[in-house]
């Protein structure tokens, strides 16, 4: 029966991974949009992370992570004859984040559960999470480091359970993992904090265990800085030119973050945001347990202990505790006197929490920019309080399409940057707009009656399976209005906007 259970789970998960649900920006602008410009020679878009005088994004992990399947899959292509397509892209990287969950993660969470009855229940509450089911099967680099914590934790329990030898082969492997986890995010380390304060004393009991763990990891970072400084600057690293010349993007993260003024631009949340409102969202019912039954082991301090690090930090957004997730839920007991009620409303709401975040949150951007990408004489987008799109979507066609992301500009501004682009009717250069069909604010603008004067929408197309929660404004609007004008009107349309041009 629970076998069973875990095959049904895992193709859902599989279903999730697949299906073109929604891209974040942090998702495809820090990983796909960077890999498929220097693979596939696509025009790329890239963010102040990578452009900056002091780049606080590595390419070491993405090159190490995203960079091997992609180059085999262009590999088949030419070998075929065939293009490859960006739709074939997002499915061949969805699929990769499956089996590094399917398989490393869950792998990781037998390993540290030596007891059956804790082990199965935990594997089972992991694969039965809507976290699982859609954030773990992006392209997060908060995904990446959910696997890289787990298998830091794996090693470093195998070494201090076993103090008779070096185990040289385990000491390389954590630190090289050690390395990529910060490189891959400078908060890494937080989760590992417990498991390390109880492997010290092994490590210098066994003389040859640290030295073996310090040189892999200088060997393994200067790689990762060698590959960043070769990126950024268009020069190989150089050892005479090492202190002048060497990104060293780890430290230039921690010293973006620790300014306060540079967080603002992202938004500032309260110390306890993480505890009080993002772990809650995170794991539903599962959240009293934390306090109330569960093991007080290390892996549970591992995820508080990393939990409250990244409360230190001003801006905090519910995906920074993804590592946090398999280990706080692998150490719940379910108390048997309420077992079956608990069961089902953990199924509800992970069967809802998953249709919402899987199925319609922002769902139509990457429909809907594939579309584009099937349209001719398309020369300029602008998308409207949406995502930001993933520009990488359009492959070869980025070069002639310009995309504009207006954000959640107000409507005046949006109209303008409209009409200082807009066509008219019979150009064969097209501008499309892309907004929520929720957008209440266009309504005047979409009526029929038109004067020479006024912009023209005509709707191309609209793609029901969309809701933007960002536009949910309970403030203004009152909850039932916003949720009939969230809800009611979902979807995201596209238009194309031209002008009448009279001849004189």
């Amino acid at each position: 029966m629970r076998r069973s259970l875990y095959l049904f789970l895992v193709l859902v998960r599989l279903y999730f991974a697949v299906v073109p649900s929604y891209i974040h920006p942090d998702e495809h602008f820090q990983g796909p949009e960077i890999i498929t410009g220097s693979i596939f020679d696509w025009p790329s878009y890239k963010t102040w992370e990578f452009t900056s005088d002091r780049p606080v994004r590595s390419v070491f992990p993405l090159w190490l992570i995203y960079g091997p399947p992609l180059t085999v899959l262009k590999w088949i292509s030419e070998g075929l004859g065939y293009d490859v397509s960006p739709m074939a892209v997002f499915y061949v990287l969805r699929t990769l984040m499956f089996l590094l969950s399917f398989v490393l993660e869950d792998w990781a969470l037998h390993e540290l559960l030596p007891v059956r009855g804790e082990r199965v229940t935990a594997i089972i509450l992991v694969a039965s999470s809507y976290v699982t089911w859609t954030y773990q099967m992006h392209t997060f680099s908060n995904s990446i480091e959910t696997v890289v914590v787990l298998w830091c934790l794996v090693l470093m329990a195998r070494m201090r359970d076993n103090v008779e030898h070096t185990q040289y082969r385990l000491c390389i492997a954590l630190a090289f993992l050690g390395v990529l986890g910060v490189f891959n995010r400078i908060t890494f380390p937080a989760f590992l904090v417990p498991a390390a304060m109880q492997l010290l004393p092994q490590l210098l009991v066994k003389r040859w265990r640290m030295p073996v763990i310090l040189l892999a990891g200088a060997v393994t970072t200067l790689v990762a800085v060698a590959m960043d400084t070769e990126h950024f600057t268009g020069k190989p690293l150089r050892f005479r030119e090492l202190p002048s010349t060497a990104i060293f993007t780890p430290w230039n993260n921690l010293a973006y973050n620790l300014d306060s003024t540079n967080l603002a631009q992202h938004g500032l949340h309260p110390f306890w945001q993480h505890f009080a409102a993002n772990l809650p969202q995170l794991l539903g019912p599962a959240f009293p347990l934390l306090l109330f039954s569960s093991r007080k082991d290390v892996v549970f301090w591992s995820g508080i202990t990393g939990v409250a690090v990244l409360s230190c930090f001003r801006h905090q957004e519910p995906r920074f505790l993804l590592p946090a997730v398999p280990l706080l839920l692998a150490s719940i007991e379910v108390p048997k006197c309420f077992a079956r009620p608990w069961v089902l409303l953990w199924t509800v709401f992970n069967v809802l929490a998953a249709i919402l975040f899987g199925f319609y949150h922002q769902a139509g951007v990457l429909p809907v920019q594939n579309w584009i990408t099937q349209q001719p004489h398309v020369s300029q987008v602008l998308w409207w309080k949406t995502y930001s799109p993933p520009r990488w979507v359009l492959g070869a066609y980025n070069v002639h399409i310009n995309t504009t992301d207006l954000m959640g500009m107000p409507v005046q501004d949006a109209t303008m940057r409209l009409t200082n682009l807009a066509t008219c009717y019979n150009n064969d250069n097209l501008t499309l707009l892309v907004a929520p069909s929720s957008a209440s604010a266009l309504d005047p603008y979409l009526s029929s009656a038109v004067s020479a004067s006024t912009l023209t929408f005509e709707q191309l197309l609209e793609h029901r399976q969309h809701v933007g929660l960002d536009d949910l404004a309970f403030g203004d609007d009152g909850v039932w209005p916003t949720l009939r004008r969230v809800i009611g009107r979902r979807g995201l349309t596209v238009w194309r906007v031209y002008r009448e041009c009279y001849q004189v």
